[in-house]
Formats: C-alpha cells, sequence, structure tokens
C-alpha cells in the first residue's frame, strides 16, 4: 500500500479508503476525503523531508545560473516565521510562482531580535539553539500558509468548483533557506552539532565565516579576527558529515570570507612543507627582521627566505596582516574553501561596487572556472551615497561640468531628481542584474529588511496615531491599504487558522463542532465584492 506521506490527494483518496475497508466499523467515521485533504494539505512531515526537497532545488538552480547568469536566484531575511509567511504569499501573488525566491536567515538578526538575553550586537553571544528553532519557525508557518490556501482550494472543490488540477499540482510556500551559523559556534564538533540541528529543522544551506568563534564580529564592523584555512576546513568538513549522515547528500555550503575586511589572525599555523596553505597563509602576516641577539624573552620567531622574522603581535596576542594583503587573502581562502568542499562563496565588500566584486571573483575563477557568490545586499551600506559617488566619478571622467554638485553632500535632497541621481538610481536598479553577469553573483540577499521596515512602519504609524490623526492614521495607512491591496492577514483570524482549524473540527465532531465562523465573526466585513480593479477577499 502507498505511504501517504508520498501521496498527492487524488492518490491519498484512494489509499484512505482502501484503509478504511481493512479497518472496518473502527474507522466509520472517518471520512476519506478528509483524510485525504489533511494529507495534501500538510506535504512536508519533517524537516528532513524540507532540506532534501530544498537542495534539489538549489542544485537545480545553481546548474541554471552556470548556463545563463540571468537565472540568478533572490532572497529577504526574516527574523520570525511570520515574516516569512507573508513574504512567500506576496511573492505568489504578485509573481505567481516562488521559482528562485529563496530565504534568509541572518545571523544578525537572531541576535538582535530572538535571544533570550535581549538584544545582542552580532558577536555570536546569542543561544545556539535560537538559530534552528527559528528554521523550524519560518517552516512551521509556510506549512499553514500551504493548509490555508489548499483549504481555500477545498472548499471550492466541495462547491462543484473543477480545481482538482490546482489541488494535485499545487506549487508549495516550501522555498531553500541559507542559514548564518555564524563561525560556527565553537570548534568544528560543535559546528557539526549545530549543523545537524539546523538540518533538522529544515535547513538545506549553510553558511559559515572564516572568524574566530569567541570574537566573531558582524562581516560590516571592525576588529574581525580570521582563521588559518586549516581550521575553517575542518568545519567545512563537519558542516559536510553532518549532510551525509541526515541523508541529504546534496545540501549547500556557503563559504564566507570576512578577510577582506580583517587585518589580525589569532593563530600561526605549522607549515610542515614550503608552499603549503600554512605558509601561504603565514606569508600574508606581518613581520619584521630582526638579529637574534635582538630578540626578547618568550619572543615568537619565524624563518623567511633564509632570515628570522618577528610577527607583529598586539597586546591581546592577535598578529596582523600585512597591509594591502586583504584581497590576495580573500582570493586564497574562496579558491581554498571551494577545493574543499564548499559549493558557494561570500565575500564581504565595504561596499556595493560590482566591478570590484567581479576584481575579486574573477581571480578565483581562473581556478574554479564554476565559482559562484552569494552577495550581501546590505543595508550596512549607504547605497544612495555609495552609487551616487560611482556615478560623480563616472560623469567626471566622462567630461560632465560637476560644478553644481556637492561632492561631500551628495545624499542631500536636492539632488533627487538631477541627472546624477537618475543614473545612480538605474545602477541600484540594475545592480543584482549586473552582478549576476559580471560578477559572478548567483545569489543575492538583503540581510536585514524587515528589521528596517518594521521601524519605518512603527515610526510612520505611531506619528499619525498618537497625533492628530489618531485612528484614521491606521485605518488610512494599514488596513484600508490591506483591504485595497489584498494583503491576506486583513482577516487576521483566518491567517492564524481560524477556517482551517473550524474545518478540521468538523471532520472530528461532526454536526457537534463548535466553530468559530459564521454570522457573528467581524471578519465577514471583510468580504468585499470588487466593482473595479480591487482584489476580492476571501
Amino acid at each position: 500500500m502507498k505511504n501517504l506521506s508520498q501521496t498527492n490527494y487524488s492518490s491519498a483518496l484512494q489509499t484512505v479508503r482502501d484503509l478504511k475497508e481493512k479497518h472496518g466499523k473502527g474507522w466509520s467515521a472517518i471520512r476519506p476525503e478528509n483524510a485525504a485533504r489533511m494529507v495534501a494539505q500538510n506535504r512536508f512531515k519533517t524537516g528532513l523531508d524540507i532540506a532534501k526537497y530544498t537542495a534539489g532545488i538549489m542544485r537545480k538552480d545553481m546548474a541554471e545560473y552556470d548556463a545563463d547568469s540571468s537565472n540568478y536566484t533572490q532572497s529577504l531575511g526574516c527574523w520570525h516565521g511570520f515574516v516569512a509567511q507573508q513574504k512567500m504569499i506576496a511573492v505568489k501573488k504578485h509573481h505567481e510562482t516562488t521559482n528562485k525566491k529563496y530565504l534568509y536567515l541572518s545571523g544578525w538578526m537572531v541576535a538582535a531580535l530572538r535571544s533570550e538575553f535581549g538584544p545582542l550586537p552580532d558577536q555570536s553571544m546569542h543561544e545556539k539553539t535560537t538559530v534552528p528553532a527559528l528554521i523550524a519557525e519560518i517552516y512551521d508557518f509556510l506549512r499553514q500558509a500551504d493548509a490555508i490556501e489548499l483549504n481555500d482550494l477545498f472548499k471550492r472543490l466541495e462547491n462543484g468548483e473543477d480545481v482538482l488540477d490546482q489541488i494535485d499540482n499545487f506549487e508549495t510556500h516550501i522555498v531553500p533557506i541559507i542559514a548564518d551559523i555564524d563561525a560556527g559556534f565553537g570548534n568544528e564538533e560543535a559546528t557539526y552539532l549545530l549543523t545537524k540541528k539546523m538540518i533538522q529543522a529544515g535547513a538545506c544551506a549553510i553558511q559559515i565565516e572564516n572568524q574566530v568563534s569567541d570574537a566573531k564580529q558582524c562581516g560590516h564592523q571592525d576588529g574581525k579576527v580570521t582563521v588559518p584555512h586549516e581550521d575553517f576546513i575542518a568545519k567545512l568538513n563537519a558542516i559536510r558529515y553532518a549532510f551525509l549522515e541526515l541523508g541529504i547528500d546534496d545540501g549547500i555550503i556557503v563559504a564566507r570570507t570576512d578577510s577582506e575586511g580583517a587585518s589580525l589572525t589569532q593563530k600561526l599555523p605549522v607549515s610542515k612543507e614550503p608552499g603549503d596553505l600554512a605558509s601561504q597563509y603565514l606569508a600574508f602576516v606581518e613581520v619584521e627582521e630582526l638579529d637574534i641577539n635582538n630578540a626578547k624573552e618568550d619572543d615568537v620567531l619565524l624563518k623567511r627566505d633564509g632570515k628570522l622574522v618577528r610577527p607583529v603581535r598586539l597586546a591581546n596576542g592577535l598578529y596582523k596582516f600585512k597591509k594591502a594583503s586583504n584581497i590576495d587573502r580573500v582570493v586564497l581562502d574562496c579558491i581554498t574553501s571551494l577545493q574543499n568542499g564548499a559549493d558557494l562563496l561570500w565575500i564581504e565588500t565595504p561596499t556595493p561596487n560590482v566591478k570590484q566584486i567581479a576584481h575579486m571573483v574573477n581571480r578565483v575563477k581562473t581556478v574554479v572556472p564554476n565559482a559562484k557568490l552569494v552577495y550581501n545586499n546590505s543595508p550596512s551600506f549607504n547605497w544612495t551615497l555609495n552609487f551616487r559617488n560611482q556615478v560623480y566619478e563616472e560623469m567626471l571622467a566622462e567630461g560632465e561640468n560637476m560644478t553644481t554638485y556637492d561632492r561631500n553632500n551628495l545624499m542631500d535632497s536636492q539632488y533627487d531628481g538631477s541627472e546624477l541621481c537618475h543614473r545612480a538610481d538605474e545602477k541600484i536598479k540594475t545592480f543584482q542584474k549586473d552582478g549576476a553577469r559580471d560578477a559572478g553573483i548567483f545569489h543575492h540577499l538583503i540581510t536585514l529588511p524587515t528589521y528596517h521596515t518594521t521601524a519605518l512602519h512603527m515610526n510612520d504609524l505611531t506619528q499619525g496615531y498618537f497625533g492628530e490623526e489618531g485612528m484614521l492614521a491606521y485605518v488610512k495607512g494599514v488596513q484600508r491599504q490591506e483591504i485595497r491591496k489584498g494583503i491576506s492577514c486583513v482577516k487576521h483570524q483566518r491567517m492564524a487558522g481560524s477556517d482551517l482549524g473550524d474545518d478540521h473540527k468538523t471532520f472530528f465532531a461532526g454536526d457537534n463542532a463548535l466553530k468559530a465562523g459564521g454570522e457573528g465573526n467581524t471578519s465577514n466585513q471583510f468580504e468585499v465584492k470588487t466593482s473595479s480593479n480591487e482584489p476580492q477577499l476571501v
């Protein structure tokens, strides 16, 4: 007999009918149509089911990008299951498909918004378990979105509409999630254990950075300390072993390097032969030549090119890298990661400049031709200022008269309608397409979009609600917009599962079910009929 978890509605229906016949009177109250409907509304029974399914999607998308760079993928960072749910509902509504639309789980937002310690900086101080817990929460909300949308289709089926094909070919809200494990929260064993929890929660792609775990900093802050390649490779291995142990044979590892902005290392690796990885890493360390007689007691010394040298060491024991070595270190980090099991790269950069990103990625591609990048379209960048600066330089090089612009104040709103502004905004608009084509960027993401949109929307609502507009601020700025734009959660009871629960209670208790729906439910006020182009809320 077919496994129910592997079936669509039509086949599940027959399976339950067979089961009912087998079990006889004891199953007399079970309606095959209801049971099959519940099976179809919960396609993914475990997080591992999700991880297997989404890993396959990412591998397909990576191959399609290799064939055509216009097939890049995108995501937005989500710090709550509801945020992820509403994002994917909106994706299906506006773009009709979830194809090449992912989710991103940002360690920064976990630290800032989800830690039991309270708001924290992005320094791996939050609880390890918070990350897999958020992954599980996100997929719970996405499964609920599936159930709610399918429930509406089943109601239409019961009313005689021909929607069976839509049910059997339903596109799920479940999409890949790229999950940030920071620097692994400890040694390679700790990385392995946490990775397993993240995969079991549903993650098919793990992003890990080459910073020291106990000194981790946000990629857009100072004070970053990287680890030798051997240490990072051990963590890449730990992640791959976790994927393989759990049966996710095509799991994705995203190897992030912070070397572009990192100037320090905590360890000096041991070189076993000239030119090995440890030797290449040590070559980047800043040193000073000295005579053995001038060495201090307990100094750390190296032999380089037949000479005795002393690595420059700070009072805290950290070692400095040579100035202007950062790009070479980035390239070596990337090549080494890809040669040791990583699937995708992540390079933290100081500004969003396609040419600068391409310069590094193209050097990597000379060794690994299909190297691909996950790029952070970060809110830490001042996008307006960065691109106005880029365009200013271009216009200057083209011989334009730039005397009307104050180079030190290009953010000023007086330039918002200028030629410089239009050109800069166009470059921002095409940044993802340009980066995919010219800089090997397979996946574009914004780490913290809903952190900022929440703050912005609360600012605007608060200004009016506690001011002269009063309740009109909410009605005009929120509810009326929800109604007219067809936002699903305007009927928040339905979005939270009330209608779905009513149907389930009817399955279980029949006419005795005490349901929340009915004439007295105020949500009925939102069932408006379209008179123009306004959507009908159901």
